[in-house]
Protein backbone atom coordinates (compact mmCIF):
# COMPACT_ATOMS: atom_id res chain seq x y z
CA UNK A 1 0.00 0.00 0.00
CA UNK A 2 1.44 3.64 -0.90
CA UNK A 3 1.49 6.58 0.80
CA UNK A 4 -1.61 7.84 2.52
CA UNK A 5 -2.96 11.50 1.46
CA UNK A 6 -1.98 12.24 5.28
CA UNK A 7 1.08 10.32 5.39
CA UNK A 8 1.86 13.08 2.80
CA UNK A 9 0.54 15.96 4.56
CA UNK A 10 2.38 14.87 7.86
CA UNK A 11 5.63 14.40 6.15
CA UNK A 12 5.29 17.85 4.28
CA UNK A 13 4.97 19.58 7.81
CA UNK A 14 8.07 17.01 9.14
CA UNK A 15 9.57 18.63 5.76
CA UNK A 16 8.68 22.75 7.01
CA UNK A 17 10.71 22.49 10.57
CA UNK A 18 13.77 22.62 8.03
CA UNK A 19 15.29 25.50 7.68
CA UNK A 20 14.79 26.84 4.55
CA UNK A 21 11.93 24.95 3.55
CA UNK A 22 9.21 27.79 2.84
CA UNK A 23 6.76 24.91 1.28
CA UNK A 24 5.90 21.63 -0.16
CA UNK A 25 3.86 21.26 -2.97
CA UNK A 26 2.85 17.38 -4.38
CA UNK A 27 3.53 16.61 -8.12
CA UNK A 28 3.19 14.27 -10.74
CA UNK A 29 0.73 11.90 -11.54
CA UNK A 30 -0.08 11.55 -7.62
CA UNK A 31 -1.60 15.34 -7.91
CA UNK A 32 -3.25 14.75 -11.13
CA UNK A 33 -5.03 11.39 -10.01
CA UNK A 34 -3.75 9.36 -12.63
CA UNK A 35 -1.13 7.40 -10.42
CA UNK A 36 -0.86 3.68 -10.50
CA UNK A 37 0.50 1.64 -7.97
CA UNK A 38 4.20 1.49 -9.12
CA UNK A 39 4.38 5.49 -9.29
CA UNK A 40 6.88 7.59 -7.76
CA UNK A 41 5.53 10.38 -5.67
CA UNK A 42 6.75 13.55 -6.25
CA UNK A 43 7.40 16.21 -3.53
CA UNK A 44 8.32 19.89 -4.59
CA UNK A 45 9.97 21.14 -1.52
CA UNK A 46 10.31 25.08 -1.99
CA UNK A 47 12.69 26.65 -0.48
CA UNK A 48 15.19 29.60 -0.03
CA UNK A 49 18.50 30.29 1.05
CA UNK A 50 20.57 29.17 2.76
CA UNK A 51 18.26 25.50 2.66
CA UNK A 52 20.11 23.97 5.96
CA UNK A 53 20.62 20.42 3.80
CA UNK A 54 22.37 18.63 7.11
CA UNK A 55 19.09 19.01 8.92
CA UNK A 56 17.04 17.75 5.61
CA UNK A 57 19.60 14.70 5.31
CA UNK A 58 18.95 14.04 8.77
CA UNK A 59 15.48 13.54 7.98
CA UNK A 60 15.71 12.06 5.16
CA UNK A 61 17.27 8.93 7.48
CA UNK A 62 14.73 9.23 9.93
CA UNK A 63 11.96 8.80 7.22
CA UNK A 64 13.75 6.07 4.67
CA UNK A 65 16.34 4.46 6.90
CA UNK A 66 20.31 4.80 7.50
CA UNK A 67 21.92 5.64 4.56
CA UNK A 68 19.29 7.76 2.54
CA UNK A 69 20.98 11.01 1.44
CA UNK A 70 20.17 14.31 0.10
CA UNK A 71 22.14 16.81 -2.13
CA UNK A 72 23.33 20.05 -1.92
CA UNK A 73 21.57 22.44 -4.48
CA UNK A 74 23.27 22.54 -7.47
CA UNK A 75 24.10 18.84 -7.92
CA UNK A 76 21.81 17.82 -9.97
CA UNK A 77 21.61 21.03 -12.31
CA UNK A 78 20.57 24.48 -12.85
CA UNK A 79 17.00 24.15 -13.51
CA UNK A 80 16.11 20.34 -11.50
CA UNK A 81 19.03 21.54 -8.79
CA UNK A 82 18.94 18.90 -6.08
CA UNK A 83 16.61 16.30 -4.07
CA UNK A 84 16.49 12.96 -2.84
CA UNK A 85 15.66 9.21 -4.42
CA UNK A 86 14.38 8.07 -0.92
CA UNK A 87 12.24 4.99 -0.24
CA UNK A 88 9.68 5.24 2.55
CA UNK A 89 7.84 2.69 3.91
CA UNK A 90 8.89 0.19 0.72
CA UNK A 91 7.32 3.30 -1.71
CA UNK A 92 8.95 5.25 -4.38
CA UNK A 93 9.50 9.24 -2.91
CA UNK A 94 11.11 11.44 -4.61
CA UNK A 95 12.47 14.98 -2.95
CA UNK A 96 12.72 17.86 -5.67
CA UNK A 97 14.08 21.19 -5.16
CA UNK A 98 12.47 24.23 -6.10
CA UNK A 99 14.30 27.79 -5.35
CA UNK A 100 11.04 29.99 -4.55
CA UNK A 101 12.68 33.49 -5.79
CA UNK A 102 13.70 31.93 -8.96
CA UNK A 103 9.86 30.66 -9.21
CA UNK A 104 8.69 33.59 -8.55
CA UNK A 105 10.85 35.17 -11.15
CA UNK A 106 9.80 32.77 -13.94
CA UNK A 107 6.10 33.42 -13.34
CA UNK A 108 6.83 37.34 -14.38
CA UNK A 109 8.76 36.21 -17.12
CA UNK A 110 6.07 33.64 -18.19
CA UNK A 111 3.15 36.27 -17.85
CA UNK A 112 5.40 38.82 -20.29
CA UNK A 113 5.62 36.14 -22.48
CA UNK A 114 9.22 35.48 -22.39
CA UNK A 115 10.27 31.98 -22.20
CA UNK A 116 13.58 29.59 -22.72
CA UNK A 117 14.66 25.98 -23.13
CA UNK A 118 17.43 25.38 -20.65
CA UNK A 119 20.01 22.15 -20.95
CA UNK A 120 18.98 20.00 -17.75
CA UNK A 121 20.27 16.20 -17.13
CA UNK A 122 16.52 14.13 -17.94
CA UNK A 123 15.39 16.29 -20.38
CA UNK A 124 16.16 15.87 -23.60
CA UNK A 125 14.02 18.85 -25.15
CA UNK A 126 15.31 20.87 -22.57
CA UNK A 127 13.71 22.46 -19.56
CA UNK A 128 11.03 25.37 -20.47
CA UNK A 129 11.47 27.99 -17.69
CA UNK A 130 7.47 28.20 -17.40
CA UNK A 131 7.71 24.54 -15.86
CA UNK A 132 8.09 25.83 -12.71
CA UNK A 133 4.61 28.31 -12.68
CA UNK A 134 3.15 25.01 -14.55
CA UNK A 135 4.24 22.76 -11.82
CA UNK A 136 2.33 24.83 -9.18
CA UNK A 137 -0.83 25.36 -11.72
CA UNK A 138 -0.73 21.04 -12.00
CA UNK A 139 0.24 20.23 -8.06
CA UNK A 140 -1.25 20.24 -4.94
CA UNK A 141 -0.03 22.18 -1.45
CA UNK A 142 0.53 19.98 1.20
CA UNK A 143 2.07 22.53 3.34
CA UNK A 144 2.02 26.90 2.88
CA UNK A 145 2.59 28.42 6.38
CA UNK A 146 2.41 31.57 4.68
CA UNK A 147 0.54 31.37 1.73
CA UNK A 148 2.91 32.60 -0.56
CA UNK A 149 2.46 29.35 -2.22
CA UNK A 150 -1.09 29.60 -2.54
CA UNK A 151 -0.92 33.07 -3.87
CA UNK A 152 1.01 32.07 -6.70
CA UNK A 153 -0.57 29.02 -7.79
CA UNK A 154 -4.34 30.90 -8.01
CA UNK A 155 -2.03 33.68 -10.39
CA UNK A 156 -0.96 30.71 -12.72
CA UNK A 157 -4.31 28.66 -12.88
CA UNK A 158 -4.68 31.11 -15.35
CA UNK A 159 -2.42 30.64 -18.55
CA UNK A 160 -0.85 33.92 -19.84
CA UNK A 161 -2.16 35.08 -23.33
CA UNK A 162 0.95 36.57 -23.81
CA UNK A 163 3.12 33.30 -23.30
CA UNK A 164 0.59 31.12 -25.73
CA UNK A 165 1.38 33.17 -28.37
CA UNK A 166 4.87 33.42 -27.90
CA UNK A 167 4.86 29.56 -27.81
CA UNK A 168 2.63 29.70 -31.04
CA UNK A 169 5.32 32.54 -32.35
CA UNK A 170 8.32 29.92 -31.71
CA UNK A 171 6.86 27.68 -34.19
CA UNK A 172 9.24 28.87 -36.94
CA UNK A 173 11.58 26.64 -35.06
CA UNK A 174 9.42 23.66 -35.80
CA UNK A 175 9.71 24.64 -39.63
CA UNK A 176 13.39 25.42 -39.46
CA UNK A 177 13.79 22.04 -38.24
CA UNK A 178 12.05 20.63 -41.25
CA UNK A 179 15.05 22.27 -43.25
CA UNK A 180 17.88 21.14 -41.57
CA UNK A 181 16.80 17.83 -41.45
CA UNK A 182 15.99 18.14 -45.38
CA UNK A 183 20.21 18.85 -45.26
CA UNK A 184 20.58 15.16 -43.71
CA UNK A 185 18.87 13.33 -45.99
CA UNK A 186 21.18 12.77 -48.57
CA UNK A 187 24.24 11.38 -46.38
CA UNK A 188 21.55 9.05 -44.77
CA UNK A 189 22.18 10.39 -41.44
CA UNK A 190 19.14 9.00 -39.49
CA UNK A 191 20.47 10.32 -36.30
CA UNK A 192 20.28 13.80 -36.88
CA UNK A 193 17.42 13.70 -38.73
CA UNK A 194 15.75 11.94 -35.72
CA UNK A 195 16.96 14.69 -33.22
CA UNK A 196 15.53 17.42 -35.51
CA UNK A 197 12.26 15.82 -35.74
CA UNK A 198 11.96 15.14 -32.22
CA UNK A 199 12.82 19.32 -31.04
CA UNK A 200 10.19 19.57 -34.00
CA UNK A 201 7.33 17.92 -32.72
CA UNK A 202 8.40 18.99 -28.72
CA UNK A 203 8.05 22.63 -30.25
CA UNK A 204 4.88 21.66 -31.50
CA UNK A 205 3.07 20.39 -28.81
CA UNK A 206 3.96 23.17 -26.39
CA UNK A 207 2.71 25.60 -29.10
CA UNK A 208 -0.14 23.30 -29.05
CA UNK A 209 -0.65 23.46 -25.62
CA UNK A 210 -0.23 27.27 -24.89
CA UNK A 211 -2.67 27.94 -27.74
CA UNK A 212 -5.16 25.86 -25.73
CA UNK A 213 -4.18 27.90 -22.31
CA UNK A 214 -2.86 24.10 -20.52
CA UNK A 215 0.32 23.87 -19.41
CA UNK A 216 2.91 21.07 -20.37
CA UNK A 217 5.60 20.95 -18.11
CA UNK A 218 6.93 17.45 -19.45
CA UNK A 219 8.39 15.94 -22.79
CA UNK A 220 6.83 12.25 -21.35
CA UNK A 221 3.16 11.46 -23.09
CA UNK A 222 3.54 15.36 -24.88
CA UNK A 223 2.59 14.19 -28.16
CA UNK A 224 -0.50 11.87 -26.52
CA UNK A 225 -1.37 15.09 -24.50
CA UNK A 226 -1.27 17.46 -27.72
CA UNK A 227 -3.32 14.80 -29.55
CA UNK A 228 -6.13 14.63 -27.11
CA UNK A 229 -6.16 18.53 -27.00
CA UNK A 230 -9.53 20.06 -28.73
CA UNK A 231 -8.30 21.79 -31.88
CA UNK A 232 -5.20 19.83 -32.15
CA UNK A 233 -4.27 18.95 -35.70
CA UNK A 234 -6.08 15.51 -36.69
CA UNK A 235 -4.32 12.67 -35.87
CA UNK A 236 -1.54 14.47 -34.47
CA UNK A 237 -0.08 11.51 -32.58
CA UNK A 238 -0.13 9.49 -35.11
CA UNK A 239 1.48 11.29 -37.88
CA UNK A 240 3.90 12.17 -35.39
CA UNK A 241 4.90 8.64 -35.17
CA UNK A 242 4.21 8.16 -38.38
CA UNK A 243 7.45 10.49 -39.20
CA UNK A 244 9.99 8.75 -36.48
CA UNK A 245 8.96 5.27 -38.06
CA UNK A 246 10.26 6.41 -41.44
CA UNK A 247 13.54 6.95 -39.92
CA UNK A 248 16.32 4.57 -41.10
CA UNK A 249 19.37 5.16 -43.33
CA UNK A 250 17.42 5.11 -46.70
CA UNK A 251 17.22 8.68 -47.74
CA UNK A 252 13.78 8.19 -49.45
CA UNK A 253 12.27 7.08 -46.26
CA UNK A 254 14.36 10.02 -44.50
CA UNK A 255 12.68 12.09 -47.39
CA UNK A 256 9.45 10.96 -46.10
CA UNK A 257 9.94 11.45 -42.84
CA UNK A 258 10.33 14.95 -43.70
CA UNK A 259 7.79 15.55 -45.50
CA UNK A 260 5.20 14.20 -42.73
CA UNK A 261 6.64 16.93 -40.56
CA UNK A 262 6.63 19.49 -42.43
CA UNK A 263 2.70 19.17 -43.19
CA UNK A 264 2.16 18.18 -39.54
CA UNK A 265 3.74 21.68 -38.85
CA UNK A 266 1.56 23.39 -41.10
CA UNK A 267 -1.24 21.94 -39.73
CA UNK A 268 -0.29 22.96 -36.13
CA UNK A 269 0.50 26.84 -37.41
CA UNK A 270 -3.15 26.73 -38.72
CA UNK A 271 -4.43 24.68 -35.71
CA UNK A 272 -2.56 27.38 -33.48
CA UNK A 273 -4.10 30.20 -35.04
CA UNK A 274 -7.66 29.07 -34.82
CA UNK A 275 -7.32 28.25 -30.66
CA UNK A 276 -5.97 31.70 -30.01
CA UNK A 277 -9.07 33.61 -32.14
Amino acid sequence: MGLTDADLTELAHRLLTVPGVAGVMLGGSRARGTHTPDSDTDLGLYYRAPLDTERLGRLAEEVAGSGSRVTPPGEWGTWVDGGGWLRIDGHAVDWIYRDLDRVRACWAEAEKGRYAFHVQAGHPLGVPDFLYPGELALGRILADPTGELTALRESALVYPRPLAEALVAGLWEADFMVGLARKAISRGDATYVAGCLFRLAGVCAHALHGAAGRWLINEKGAIAAADALPGAPQQFRRRAEAAFAAVDGDPLRLGAAADIAADLVLDTVDACAMMLR
